[in-house]
């Protein structure tokens, strides 16, 4: 079949292109480093840092990358300090009046989950790129308010697990590992509640460190060519309800952010699946063509699929788990997510239409603070799409010679051992889940 397959590449003349505007303009690219922030064994830093180094002016995003590193600018693994998240968002600021934010395009409440790029421990290889000709337009002149700055915050949530007897449980933050009763605003925890990101309790002696978040922005200067994307994050917790205009969260009001899931054991000890489903129906106040789709899930997660009304998948999301011990493929923890890009114009959502989010965790272990959200980018028009095929023509009279018969087996040989290849460390990069080393 290879080597047929292989005969009718050399043999068919077949071009395809994509016929997409010239934007005209070169990517641009700059590093930046965080302000300092400050890690003891079984300690945690929830900070946000506002007016942060950012690209300037008319532009549109095309990425965002970033992940923590030492003094040394050495990247930190998981296992010693976990990136539970970090957030990028945007606010106009007129002194001394006060901040104004700029969320994304919906859906939660209020500032909820208003980011624009946003990701976790599988940061370091995950795909954040927004194919030509897209970008998330900002620094337009038009929709800053008179008086006001446009200006970018930074919140980072980073847990250090050195010597902690309890890994995964200080990653999920349980309190019953942790030596307070009060939260991070110093309110009361509730008694049923398991976690928050307070100081945690560890018998290991370690030195303080000092960490950054190390990212990277790409983008291009505007131009009439370039197509906006809207953002949306969804939220498997959202109950749908907006109480009273509120913005804040209560048990009954708009995206709860996180989830519990119970062990299958406890629930169900019979069960030899164990795992938990969690689905909503969310409504999408606009339409447009989805551009770029990806899940954000925690240790557990096995999976997040985005699905149309009629029923027809829009994306479906995958983690990708670490198989060793250096940075980026951290044993036991996600190390990544798998994108969607659609072919442009190919796959498109209905204002008023009804999607379904599901999220899917392995429950043979109980998991507190898991999420299940979803990015999706969507623009309101695509590009014109064209495909071209050359003439195809087969002489009749058209042999290949033994010595071209052998090449041919040649390359199908060589093509069989690649597959072959690839599929072996395709299952060793992307093996399934299994619960975070202690």
């Amino acid at each position: 079949m290879i080597i047929l397959l292989v005969f009718l590449i050399l043999a068919l003349d077949i071009s395809y292109t994509q016929a997409f505007p010239e934007t005209g303009n070169k990517i641009k690219s700059r590093t930046f480093l965080s302000t300092e922030f400050v890690l003891g064994p079984g300690s945690v830093a929830s900070k946000t840092y506002y007016d942060i180094d950012f690209p300037r002016g008319h532009i549109a995003l095309k990425s965002f990358n970033a992940e923590v590193v030492d003094q040394a600018g050495n990247s930190v693994p998981l296992y010693e300090t976990y990136f539970h998240h970090w957030l990028v968002g945007k606010y106009h600021e007129h002194r001394p009046s006060g901040r104004n934010f700029s969320r994304n395009n919906g859906l939660c409440q209020g500032q909820i989950l208003g980011q624009y790029f946003g990701l976790g421990s599988e940061t370091r290889k995950t795909a954040t790129h927004i194919p030509d000709p897209f970008g998330i337009e900002t620094g337009n002149p038009a929709e800053i308010p008179e008086g006001y700055q446009e200006k970018w915050f930074l919140a980072v949530h980073a847990i250090d697990t050195r010597g902690v007897e309890d890994r995964l449980g200080c990653t999920e933050c349980w309190c019953d590992l942790y030596n307070v009763t009060i939260d991070e605003d110093g309110n009361p925890i509730r008694p049923e509640y398991k976690g928050d990101t307070v100081q945690s309790q560890t018998g290991f002696s370690g030195g303080r460190r000092s960490f950054y978040l190390r990212y990277m922005v790409k983008w291009v200067d505007w131009d009439s060519s370039i197509i906006p994307v809207k953002v949306f994050v969804l939220d498997v917790t959202d109950t749908g309800k907006r109480l009273h205009g509120s913005t804040g969260i209560s048990p009954e009001n708009g995206c709860q952010i996180e989830y519990e899931v119970e062990s299958c054991t406890a629930t169900d000890p019979a069960s030899q699946a164990c795992i938990d489903i969690k689905r909503n129906s969310l409504t999408m106040p606009t339409g447009g063509y989805v551009i770029y789709a990806v899940a954000h899930q925690h240790a557990g997660g096995i999976g997040s699929t985005l699905y149309g009304q009629d029923g027809r998948v829009i994306c479906t999301s995958i983690p990708i788990y670490g198989k060793g011990n250096e940075a980026g493929n951290e044993d036991g923890y996600i190390v990544g997510m798998s994108t969607c890009y659609p072919e442009p114009g190919s796959v498109k959502i209905i204002a008023g239409e009804n999607l379904t989010l599901e999220s899917n965790y392995n429950s043979t272990n109980k998991h507190i603070g898991v999420m299940g959200l979803f990015y999706i980018y969507i623009a309101e028009q695509t590009p014109n799409v064209t495909l071209t095929h050359a003439p195809v023509q087969i002489h009749e009279n058209m042999k290949l010679t033994a010595y071209g018969w052998s090449v041919v087996a040649f390359i199908g040989l060589a093509v069989t051992t690649a597959i072959a290849v690839y599929s072996w460390l395709k299952k060793r990069r992307e093996g399934g889940y299994k619960p975070v080393p202690k």
